[in-house]
C-alpha cells in the first residue's frame, strides 16, 4: 500500500490552498511558505544530528504534514514566532523520546508549547464555512480508507466518544440538537480527528490501548470545555494523555508501527532501531 502520508499531504495542501485563495483563512501565502520551509529544514537538521537512517524524502513527509497543519491552525502576529512553533513542532519529537518513540503529537506538541509559553500566538478553525466542511469531510472519510492498516480505529473511538458526550450535555440540559451538531460542525474539529490523534508514531501501539486512549481524550476534553470552561480543550487533552501513551504501551504490547510497511504489523521492530519519522 502506498505511503498515507501522500494522501494526507494532498489533502492538507488543498484545504490550505482553498482557504487561502477562496475562504480568506488568516494567513499569507508568504507566511505560510515561510512555515514549511522552516518545518523541513528542522527536520533535515534534526536527522543529520541524530544520525537517522531514513531518507529525508521519507523523514520530509511528516515533517510536511506538521507544517500544513500549523499553518491551518496557529496564528500569530509575529513571523518569528510562527518559524519557532516550526522549529519546536520537529525537534520536539527527536528530544522528548521514551524508549526510541516520540511522545507528543508533533503539531500538537509545538503548538501547546507556544500557548504555554507566551501569549501572543493564538489557535483559528478559520472561516470554513459548510461547503469546504463537508468537502473536507468527505476527504478526511476517504483517508480512512487509506490509513485501514494503521489508525482509523482510534480517530473513530474518538469522534463516537466525543460525540455521545457532547449530545448526552444537549439532552441533559435541554438544548436543541442543532448545538451539539453545530459544535461537531468544525475543520479544527476534523483536523484533530483526522491528522493529530490518529498519528501512528505516538498512538498506542495495541489497538485495545488506542480505544482507551481515544476515550481518555475525548472525555477530558469535553470537561476542559465544558467544565472548566477553557478553549482548546482538544489540544490540552490530547498533550496531557500523550504524556500515558508509554504506559500504555507496557500495559498492552504490541508491535510498533513503521511508515514503510504500513501492512506489516505482525514483524517486530526493535526499539533501538526505531527513528523519528
Amino acid at each position: 500500500m502506498a505511503d498515507p502520508r501522500l494522501y494526507q499531504i494532498g489533502t492538507l495542501a488543498a484545504l490550505l490552498v482553498y482557504g487561502i485563495g477562496w475562504l480568506e483563512f488568516d494567513i499569507t501565502p508568504v507566511r505560510a511558505a515561510l512555515i514549511l520551509a522552516t518545518a523541513l529544514g528542522t527536520q533535515k537538521i534534526c536527522d543529520r544530528l541524530s544520525g537517522s537512517a531514513a531518507p529525508f524524502a521519507s523523514t520530509a513527509r511528516s515533517a510536511l504534514i506538521s507544517g500544513l497543519s500549523l499553518c491551518l491552525l496557529l496564528r500569530t502576529n509575529d513571523a518569528g514566532l510562527a518559524c519557532l512553533a516550526a522549529v519546536i513542532t520537529i525537534a520536539g519529537k527527536f528530544l522528548i523520546r521514551i524508549r526510541g518513540k516520540h511522545v507528543f503529537n508533533p503539531t500538537n506538541g509545538g503548538i501547546v508549547a507556544m500557548l504555554l509559553s507566551t501569549g501572543q500566538v493564538w489557535v483559528s478553525p478559520g472561516q470554513w464555512g459548510t461547503p469546504a466542511f463537508f468537502a473536507f469531510l468527505m476527504a478526511c472519510a476517504g483517508m480512512l480508507v487509506v490509513m485501514r492498516a494503521a489508525r482509523s480505529d482510534v480517530t473513530l473511538a474518538f469522534i463516537a466518544c466525543y460525540a455521545a458526550l457532547v449530545f448526552g450535555r444537549s439532552l441533559y440540559v435541554g438544548d436543541p440538537m442543532t448545538i451539539p451538531l453545530h459544535r461537531l460542525e468544525s475543520g479544527a474539529f476534523l483536523l484533530f480527528s483526522f491528522f493529530m490523534i490518529s498519528d501512528p508514531k505516538t498512538t498506542p501501539d495495541s489497538r485495545t490501548a488506542r480505544i482507551l486512549f481515544a476515550a481518555l481524550v475525548a472525555a477530558t476534553a469535553w470537561y476542559v470545555q465544558f467544565r472548566l470552561f477553557r478553549t482548546n480543550g482538544l489540544l490540552w487533552s490530547l498533550a496531557i494523555w500523550s504524556m500515558a501513551v508509554p504506559i500504555l504501551d507496557r500495559l498492552f504490547p504490541a508491535t510498533r508501527y513503521a511508515w514503510t510497511h504500513p501492512r506489516a504489523r505482525q514483524i517486530p521492530i526493535p526499539v533501538h532501531a526505531a527513528r523519528a519519522a
